[in-house]
């Protein structure tokens, strides 16, 4: 972790009276605990577990994401330059769709199981509840920081978890907007927003979760999970990889061409699937760049 990307002042996002931390006082470890205690309480109370309280939320997601669809817009234009369209297309409608398929299925899915019985259990009834893990941390990147953090989110207040929501200091015009309308539409006592750099992803990750999701670099992965196994701590990390393209001579090199340099440069590039290199023959090759630079043209 780069000590440089950590943001001047750290602040808990909130209309509703919550206290600014600077990451320059000594009490911030006292704070940062402060904040997971305060919501295993909540989580204790049993406030995130009926279903009218979860669907309540994911539809006040769904319309924070549809209301302040033009801040949105802003913001990610404003830390990456994204154009609209694919503020929409990447962000914000793929998060929707996401949004509305758990909608959907919550209360099926929030229904005990009944699996098959073998002759162990033949009398008995048999069920299988989920219960949500508790309070979970979510640490989002800047490459997508709006779909990479709404789509973990959904899950887990579906789930019935509490969240500590700690955007990406990288894509800082995005973080603030979380900060700032993400508590008017859900229940901020159930999930605050934490802003901050390196430090503060530190002191959050010095604390006892019961679950973490990651999506970033492998280094940072990496450091993650040696966090959570001091408290054997389960994960879900997603993180940026290699993509090979194989194309053989049969292809119809025009339209293949055409696809992998569309998924190239979408998000300039900064996608964790994109394809990273190809794999061919030296005569596909010649064939292949060929196309490969017609196509952008054609693009651009």
């Amino acid at each position: 972790m780069n000590s440089e990307l950590v943001l001047p002042r750290v602040k808990l996002s909130n209309s509703h009276s919550v206290s600014v931390i600077d990451i320059e006082d000594d009490a911030l470890p006292r704070k940062t605990a402060d904040i997971v205690s305060d919501l295993r309480r909540v989580f204790k109370s049993n406030k995130t577990r009926p279903y009218s309280f979860r669907l309540a939320q994911l539809k006040n997601l769904v319309r924070f994401l549809q209301v302040e669809e033009e801040a949105i817009c802003n913001a990610l234009h404003q830390d990456l330059k994204k154009s609209k369209f694919e503020a929409l297309c990447h962000d914000i409608e793929f998060a929707l769709k996401d949004a509305k398929e758990v909608l959907r299925n919550l209360k099926k899915w929030m229904k005990p199981e009944r699996p098959k019985k073998t002759v162990a259990n033949f009398f008995d009834d048999l069920y299988i509840y989920n219960d949500p893990y508790g309070v979970v941390l979510l640490i989002s990147p800047w490459n997508f920081p709006v779909q990479l953090l709404i789509i973990p989110l959904i899950g887990a207040i579906a789930a019935g978890n509490c969240v500590v929501i700690k955007p990406s200091e990288l894509a800082p015009a995005t973080a603030q907007l979380f900060a700032n309308l993400l508590p008017n539409y859900i229940d901020p006592q159930c999930y605050p927003v934490v802003l901050g750099g390196v430090e503060v992803t530190t002191e959050l990750l010095q604390q006892r979760f019961d679950y973490i999701f990651f999506t970033g670099s492998p280094q940072v992965g990496k450091i993650v999970h040696l966090a959570a196994n001091k408290y054997l701590t389960p994960t879900t990390l997603e993180l940026g990889g290699k993509s090979p393209v194989y194309i053989d001579s049969t292809a119809d090199m025009d339209i293949t061409a055409k696809r992998i340099m569309w998924g190239k440069i979408q998000n300039a590039g900064q996608v964790c699937v994109s394809p990273d290199y190809v794999l061919c023959t030296k005569k596909v090759q010649e064939k292949f760049v060929f196309y490969a630079a017609k196509a952008l043209q054609q693009f651009f």
